[in-house]
């Protein structure tokens, strides 16, 4: 069973048991969530689609952790005007558990 839900304006394809890695999320460690934007459900090959939602379609999960991504390396450069610039970025990304689907 999986379920494609929006959490924090992006679109994951999550599972019972399974981790998500989305944007900062509020909340504490160990805090309990509730998804309700979900817009597919597919329970043992019955799939529902929802226009836009599906309707009584929840995803609960837990906040494991609040971390940091991996540095991402941006580069400038204009060819033989002298013009170089370097910065460094790294994305505040929050660990969550997907805990139950329910439909």
């Amino acid at each position: 069973m999986y379920a494609i839900v929006e959490i924090a304006g992006q679109q994951f394809k999550v599972e019972k048991g399974r981790y998500v890695f989305t944007h900062r999320l509020e909340g504490d460690t160990d805090a309990a969530l509730v998804f309700d934007k979900v817009l597919l459900v597919d329970n043992d090959g019955t799939i529902s689609v929802g226009a836009p939602t599906v309707e009584g379609a929840q995803v609960s999960g837990k906040i494991l952790e609040h971390l940091k991504g991996e540095k991402v390396i941006v580069f400038k450069k204009k060819r033989r005007k002298g013009y170089k610039k370097k910065n460094g970025h790294r994305q505040y990304l929050t660990k969550v558990l997907i805990e139950d689907i329910t439909v």
